[in-house]
């Protein structure tokens, strides 16, 4: 009998621990051929801490727990999400719950997610939001994509454009963030939802993709898979383990993404058609307890990161900097980091980052950074709310 008690417990134990296994790789355009890991390797560039940290922090929006992502709308005013199911309008130190959200499944890193506006938004008002939801197959929630319109202090015309499938009760990897391209596709991410070893390589599930739709939820007719019998006709690219940051460059257009690894391998991918990114076949990074998951780090027909992180630093939020205002920053990259804290500025030449320094650091686990309409920076930090990132003059 103690046998069986030992066993079943080591079971338990085994399950537990390969639930929380997982993670990706990135590296420029290395030669398609497997190559072997390096366990606990470091990524080749450290990141440094800020040499002249020639600016302040001011708080604009503050009080908030977890502002997973915000928006800036035409008159000045902010619209936040707290991941706990809150959609704050804030305008000249005022902060009002807009009501008119649809249920919003809140479980480990499930909840209110990313918000976003139509490129169009002062002629059409639309706007777009992820959450966890209910809603579907089976019992949990998986991540939903809305939009909504905004009227006064409620949302109306609330539309579901995409539900992913199915329901897990499991907590992690529900992403997710929003973008635009210039042509006015809509991408967004949804993490493979801890399920690893079904989710991300295989495009008729959902989860552990990169999505794009029109503006109204329909499927582009060039959407890489959808002459593909059985496939999820919205994914765009796949192979992905957690994506939580999203930007459009600014100068191609193309879209950025930077997602979880697990122990080590964080990376920045630049999205592409009908590309496989290689989780979790190939990665920089190892299982939560040390042990490998995969002996390879690249592999024909998978894609490299741009860029990896060993260790990593849990990036969530992405931003470019175009703004006059931080002349030293201009092209440079910024990813918020919820493990250690500050913000990550990476420099780039030629697609391949040369430096990292932190900024902000010590101030909070940072969820989300834009460069807002005035050309200033501003940046979600949990447990406090909005900061804007002021050069001294």
């Amino acid at each position: 009998m103690k046998s069986f008690k030992f066993l079943l417990i080591l079971a338990l134990v085994v399950a537990s621990c390969k639930e929380k296994e997982e993670k990706t790789a990135e590296t420029p355009e290395i030669a398609q051929v497997e190559q072997q890991i390096e366990v606990g390797t470091e990524s080749s560039i450290e990141a440094q801490a800020a040499t002249n940290v020639n600016y302040k922090a001011e708080t604009v929006v503050p009080d908030l727990s977890i502002p997973w992502g915000f928006v800036f709308l035409p008159d000045g005013a902010i619209l936040v999400t707290e991941k706990t199911g809150e959609l704050i309008h804030f305008k000249e130190g005022k902060k009002t719950q807009i009501e008119g959200l649809p249920e919003v499944y809140v479980r480990g890193q499930g909840g209110l997610l990313d918000i976003e506006l139509h490129p169009d938004y002062s002629s059409n008002g639309w706007i777009y939001i992820t959450h966890a939801s209910t809603d579907g197959e089976g019992d949990g929630g998986n991540t939903a994509l809305i939009r909504a319109k905004l009227e006064g202090n409620k949302l109306t015309n609330v539309e579901r454009l995409y539900k992913a499938g199915p329901n897990s009760k499991r907590g992690q990897h529900f992403g997710s963030r929003i973008e635009f391209d210039n042509d006015g596709y809509l991408y967004f991410s949804i993490g493979d939802r801890g399920n690893r070893d079904e989710n991300p390589q295989d495009i008729t599930r959902d989860c552990g993709k990169i999505y794009r739709l029109n503006d109204d939820g329909s499927i582009p007719k060039d959407n890489p898979f959808v002459d593909t019998e059985n496939a999820k006709t919205a994914i765009f690219s796949y192979g992905h383990r957690n994506p939580q940051g999203m930007a459009k460059h600014p100068t191609t257009g193309k879209i950025w993404v930077n997602e979880h690894g697990p122990k080590g391998g964080d990376e920045i991918n630049i999205v592409q058609k009908g590309k496989n990114f290689g989780w979790p076949v190939i990665s920089y990074g190892v299982n939560y307890s040390g042990t490998r998951f995969t002996d390879i780090t690249a592999k024909e027909g998978m894609e490299q990161p741009l860029f990896y992180w060993v260790p990593s630093i849990a990036p969530s939020g992405m931003a470019f900097v175009t703004s006059d205002k931080y002349p030293d920053w201009n092209g440079n990259v910024l990813v918020g980091s919820l493990k250690f804290e500050y913000l990550e500025r990476l420099v780039l030449e030629n697609n391949k980052v040369v430096k990292r320094e932190k900024l902000l650091e010590g101030m909070g686990r940072v969820r989300d950074v834009h460069e807002g309409p005035d050309g200033f920076i501003y940046v979600a930090i949990e447990n406090k709310g909005i900061v804007k990132i002021v050069p001294n003059s």
